[in-house]
């Protein structure tokens, strides 16, 4: 998908145009390292084809179509998304195999779900009797056809019934429902993504893995197959997709990675490493009229800081200290940074912090090549 860039106007459509050097781009804004960004890409497809599992990349995290359709050129079967506005976003740019990894129940979002099911490749997730009804109701009048996937509660304590009779009760009634087809099980394990120990995050992981297993082996004696068993995130994708269980990645941050799960570690200890920093939300000095505090002009309104305050890339004399809505407080206690100059944030939690933009700064080797528009920022409906 190409973006035209004929008509931007710097500072006033975009932060930057192709051709740039990155020394010029306005701030604050969302910017891509496109090498990084290519090898944490090529890694992870690796992984997946080494396993022999598919990678349905996690659209959610990065709400782009462009990048999306990076990833399924990479070799990843299709998105996951959240929401239905979000998935209509991605099938109007082309990407035509969808999961909405999540329920979706009223009446108006059902019938557009359904009416996009007649575009794209449309999956979703059920744990509801009486959703499985609606969701048929609504297929049958739009004359289309939805894939779905029961949810297990595998330990996240969210959305998903228990696993085993449970789950098996739900694809029976999802094979008996008209223009519904059972594709099988939705299994992720969220809060385990981010616990950092590895020892207890493998347990924690190996035991949602035991529930799909478990449940998988009824379902088969049930004659239910399941076509996708999906789930695993960028902090446990090792896990599920050596299972020999799970056939489906759902990962999302491995792409960009963030501060927080940098803070992962891997089974010798250390941080995991695998993944590099690919999106920095590039900021300037704009205020040293304090000794020892700069002020830059990345805060709330550009950053989330629900898993923690940003990280100052590739600097360990300064420290991104505090933040208000247009602020962000840096301590300096060298007196090292000037007005202007630009430093590198490392956002804390990606997913929210892209939902703030319009668009992706993409560089290569200090010069804009690209520009990303953030397809379905702010589709949450």
């Amino acid at each position: 998908m190409n973006t035209s860039f004929e008509n931007l106007e710097v500072g006033y459509d975009s932060p930057a145009v192709p051709g740039m050097d990155v020394a010029d781009v306005q701030t604050p804004c969302l910017v891509v390292d496109l090498d990084a960004l290519e090898r944490n890409i090529a890694r992870m497809q690796t992984f997946a084809d080494e396993m022999g599992v598919r990678l349905r990349v996690h659209g959610k995290m990065h709400k782009c179509a462009e990048l999306a359709h990076k990833q399924i050129a990479a070799g990843a079967c299709g998105i996951c998304c959240q929401k239905v506005s979000e998935a209509e976003s991605f099938v109007r740019a082309g990407i035509k195999d969808v999961l909405i990894s999540n329920q979706v129940c009223e009446a108006a979002k059902v019938d557009r779900l359904a009416k996009l099911a007649g575009t794209a490749r449309i999956i979703v997730c059920v744990d509801d009797a009486a959703n499985i009804a609606d969701l048929s109701t609504a297929a049958q009048k739009q004359g289309s056809t939805i894939e779905v996937l029961v949810e297990i509660d595998c330990g996240a304590g969210r959305c998903g019934v228990r696993y085993g009779q449970p789950v098996v009760d739900l694809a029976k009634a999802i094979e008996a429902a008209a223009c519904l087809t059972f594709s099988g099980l939705q299994g992720y394990q969220g809060p385990a993504q981010h616990i950092y120990g590895y020892r207890e995050r493998k347990a924690t992981i190996g035991e949602a893995i035991r529930q799909v297993r478990k449940t998988v082996e009824l379902l088969k004696g049930e004659g239910l197959e399941c076509a996708i068993v999906g789930g695993g995130g960028t902090g446990s994708y090792y896990f599920e997709g050596a299972s020999g269980v799970y056939n489906e990645l759902q990962c999302g941050s491995y792409a960009f990675m963030d501060a927080e799960y940098q803070r992962v570690k891997g089974e010798d200890g250390t941080f995991i490493s695998e993944f590099e920093n690919a999106l920095f939300i590039l900021t300037s000095v704009m205020s040293h009229a304090k000794p020892g505090k700069a002020i830059c002009d990345a805060g709330l309104k550009v950053l989330s800081v629900d898993s923690g305050l940003p990280v100052i890339f590739g600097r360990n004399d300064v420290t991104y200290v505090k933040c208000s809505d247009e602020h962000g407080e840096i301590a300096d206690p060298n007196g090292d940074l000037r007005i202007n100059d630009k430093l590198k944030l490392i956002p804390g939690h990606i997913d929210p912090t892209c939902n703030l933009h319009d668009w992706y700064v993409c560089v290569r080797e200090g010069k804009v090549e690209t520009l990303w528009s953030v397809t379905a920022r702010g589709k949450a409906y």
